[in-house]
């Protein structure tokens, strides 16, 4: 069980590096507007962390042998079919809550700090 909830924790964070990545750039690209650089990072996290949200509604029915995370289970790690279903979906569920808890805390963040520069006339 732990092997499974740490290859999860590999996929989906390497998905959300990915995203944190693109909404970097448009944070670089804007970087002349400090203000609106943090508000585009806000609003691109707060769409993060409703896809995250969804893929966690979705993990509930999504077939499991069609996860990135069991592709990469080892064969002999793997449970039983009759239980597979359900421990992947949960490890699974899981993992998008919880990278989708962080994506928000780090909208938050940048929403407080557009919001500071805006008070500072920025």
């Amino acid at each position: 069980m732990e092997e499974m909830r740490r290859i999860a924790f590999e996929t989906v964070l390497r998905a959300c590096g990915f995203a944190s990545l693109a909404i970097f750039c448009v944070m670089i690209g804007l970087s002349f507007l400090p203000r609106s650089a943090f508000q585009a990072g806000g609003f691109l996290s707060l769409i993060m962390t409703l896809v995250l949200l969804l893929k966690a509604q979705e993990a509930r029915t999504k077939d499991h042998r069609r996860t990135e995370m069991w592709l990469y289970l080892p064969k002999d790690r793997r449970p039983p079919q009759p239980h597979a279903q359900k421990t992947v979906s949960a490890v699974m569920r899981e993992t998008y809550l919880v990278f989708a808890y962080w994506s928000a805390l780090v909208s938050v963040v940048m929403w407080i700090v557009a919001m500071g520069f805006s008070v500072l006339g920025l």
